[in-house]
């Protein structure tokens, strides 16, 4: 700690930070924009001025806050004249070239040159040459460029660098002929191309989707979750009406930082498109609107008619807690142990430190190397990708991948794909044990696509002997980490929506519902199967998008999408959340639990809950760790099992298309332009 004097207060602050830091924790506004948290610090626009004085007397001219450490005895000062006159001066700079594009610029009422202008500029331009103007870029179909705005703060071109990792946009020309541009005028790729547009402090990069839609003043701002992932990213849901406009990032450290991804930013305008708004049910070969009566009752005779062992149920990626809870208690009611939340057939089961994210997402930047073992992070988890990019700049960081190569944005050695490496390295016949060895902090990441199979499960159990082999698991430290892709997995996992000891898995379910072994079928927004042909089978649909799921049934309750309902979710470290409602569900759809309880009326079941609030009393009751208002828990070691026999076990691809991993995605035109234009690119 270090003694310094802001303004002539004494305070006591952290060695090393910047001027501007320590004036941000006394509290003190310092006009910026270059200059963000998260960045590499630049010194390009000299808005952060301000006066130091030490053992050498005052600065000769103001410094700039943002590239000064502090020292010990050093004196700042933020309002003399001379400052003032200085952001004056450079204000006037900034806006030699800017246009007034105010009111049609969508940037209007939430920028920061408006911003900063307003405080801390002359009042009057004294310039009055022609402005220069520049031609605008295509940077892709989620960013629109307005180029002649941009005062060169270098901001997206570091994040494209340091964050993202794809070094895709960058500076040409000098002084007046300056340029911010893409390299050979190409499309932005990245995953995580869409958060420039939040970095950009003027209106020179906007969001093409949202152009021209809406003002900020005219919209509802609700803070929630993002489900287009396992992450749990904290995000704004920004609505208008019954409509949802944009989405945006909220910051949590422990999570996603101050990013989204661009799947999380503009999947909105699929939650108003395809939308199951009506009860249907199949009448021959279509599907006709009925009444909701009618629909409970055809699922209460389907459910009474067939028996316990012929009905089955499967939970989807996108479905809240209370939702699969309730539809656990409706299943145990009538005796049915045929339900599983796995659609794409992990083999992940037992105690939750066996398939959760032990570690936390942000333990990785205390690990100090990192093996991937059947996963490509940045399709399934960018942002937690984005974390490993940063950690693997350390060169003393060993990174290993075993699984099909792929583009992670960093550099790491290729292992090879054959599950049977985790083996050799476990009885020390591979040359990256020799990296682990030096470790003590080594993580271990698991993808889903590691654990399908027959051998997922013994293969999950060869990993635990790995980890316990060398230091991802210690008394201090636990890497050992299983990375999900569906935002309800975790949930459902954590209440045992998997079979009883004698029941059916997904696998099963399925192949028993074509060869008729399984009379009915409940859906609850699993829209991932391979449905077709179930002419033995009665198949129950619930939920919010006319998707696979909807396609192949007979009976569709229509259900509120998640932004249409209160729900918990928890992510793939086990950290609980809560998505809050920001509109209300379209048409005459119903929030997920309600419908589950009109059914288990139906069906003389007491559902011991008639409110929303009852229901997560009877959850919190049930499971204490799924109150998301309890302190965040990290997790025991897993046990050490002998049966690890893998044989035969092979490696899929969990995410084959990033952009279509949900029915709320594949709804959304913006993530299908996105799409069509990277197969274009390829083809």
């Amino acid at each position: 700690m270090v003694n310094i004097e802001i303004d002539g207060i004494d305070y006591e602050v952290e060695e090393g930070l910047a001027l501007i830091q320590a004036c941000e924790e006394a509290g003190i506004d310092i006009p910026r924009f270059c200059y963000h948290e998260k960045l590499s610090v630049a010194g390009n626009c000299r808005m952060c001025l301000v006066d130091v004085e030490d053992s050498r007397g005052l600065s000769p001219k103001p410094v700039a806050s943002c590239a000064v450490q502090v020292s010990e005895g050093i004196k700042i000062y933020t309002k003399t004249e001379r400052v003032k006159n200085a952001r004056e001066g450079v204000m006037e700079f900034l806006l030699i070239n800017h246009p007034l594009d105010c009111p049609i610029c969508d940037q209007g009422g939430e920028c920061d040159l408006q911003d900063q202008a307003m405080a801390f500029g002359h009042g009057e331009s004294r310039f009055f040459d022609d402005k220069r103007a520049v031609e605008n870029k295509g940077m892709g179909p989620f960013i629109k460029t307005e180029m002649t705005r941009c005062i060169h703060c270098t901001r997206c071109v570091r994040f494209s660098s340091e964050v993202s990792g794809n070094h895709e946009i960058g500076s040409i020309g000098r002084g007046n002929d300056m340029e911010i541009t893409t390299y050979l005028n190409s499309s932005v790729e990245s995953e995580l191309s869409g958060n420039v547009i939040d970095l950009c402090p003027v209106g020179a990069l906007t969001s093409r989707p949202y152009a021209f839609s809406a003002r900020p003043w005219e919209l509802k701002k609700t803070e929630t979750i993002d489900v287009m992932d396992a992450l749990g990213s904290n995000i704004r849901i920004d609505s208008k009406g019954l409509k949802v406009m944009r989405v945006l990032p909220r910051l949590n450290e422990e999570i996603n930082e101050e990013w989204i991804t661009d799947k999380t930013r503009f999947f909105w305008d699929g939650l108003s498109s395809q939308r199951i708004d009506n009860p249907y049910k199949r009448v021959g070969k279509k599907l006709v609107k009925t009444t909701w009566d009618d629909a409970i009752d055809l699922a209460k005779k389907n459910l009474i008619s067939s028996k316990p062992e012929e009905i089955a149920a499967i939970s989807g990626d996108l479905v809240p807690i209370e939702s699969v809870y309730s539809l656990k208690k409706l299943l145990k009611g009538i005796k049915v142990k045929n339900y599983d939340c796995r659609q794409d057939g992990s083999k992940i089961s037992g105690p939750r430190e066996r398939w959760l994210f032990n570690s936390t997402i942000s333990g990785i930047d205390e690990s100090d190397g990192c093996l991937l073992i059947g996963t490509n992070p940045r399709k399934e988890a960018p942002l937690l990708n984005s974390r490993i990019l940063r950690q693997s700049r350390n060169l003393s960081y060993p990174l290993g991948l075993i699984g099909a190569k792929c583009d992670l944005t960093y550099d790491y050695k290729l292992l090879g794909e054959d599950p049977k490496i985790v083996r050799e390295i476990l009885e020390g016949k591979n040359s990256f044990c020799d990296k682990l060895k030096l470790s003590k902090k080594p993580m271990m990441i698991i993808g889903q696509g590691a654990l399908t199979g027959v051998k997922g499960s013994e293969f999950l159990d060869l990993c635990i002997e790995l980890a316990y082999k060398f230091n991802f698991i210690s008394n201090e430290w636990n890497g050992f980490n299983v990375l999900h892709t569906a935002a309800s997995r975790a949930g459902a996992m954590s209440i045992d929506f998997i079979p009883e000891e004698d029941g059916k898995n997904t696998e099963e379910i399925i192949n028993g519902c074509k060869a008729g072994l399984i009379k009915t079928i409940f859906l609850l927004g699993a829209d991932e199967l391979q449905l077709s042909d179930l002419d033995n089978c009665y198949v129950i649909y619930q939920g919010h998008h006319g998707d696979k799921g909807a396609n192949n049934a007979d009976l569709i309750l229509p259900s509120a999408a998640f932004s249409e309902q209160n729900g918990l979710y928890m992510n793939t470290e086990g950290r609980v959340q809560e998505s809050v409602r920001s509109v209300f569900p379209v048409g005459e759809a119903k929030e997920d639990w309600e419908i589950i309880r009109l059914i288990s009326e139906a069906l003389n079941l007491n559902s011991d809950f008639q409110t929303h609030e009852g229901l997560r009393n009877k959850i919190y009751k049930e499971y204490p760790n799924l109150n998301p208002f309890d302190d965040f828990q990290k997790n025991n070691p897993p046990e050490k099992k002998d049966n690890n026999d893998i044989s035969g076990h092979k490696f899929s691809e969990a995410i084959t298309n990033y952009w279509f991993t949900n029915s709320i995605a594949r709804a959304s035109a913006n993530l299908s332009e996105r799409n069509d234009y990277i197969q274009k690119r390829d083809n």
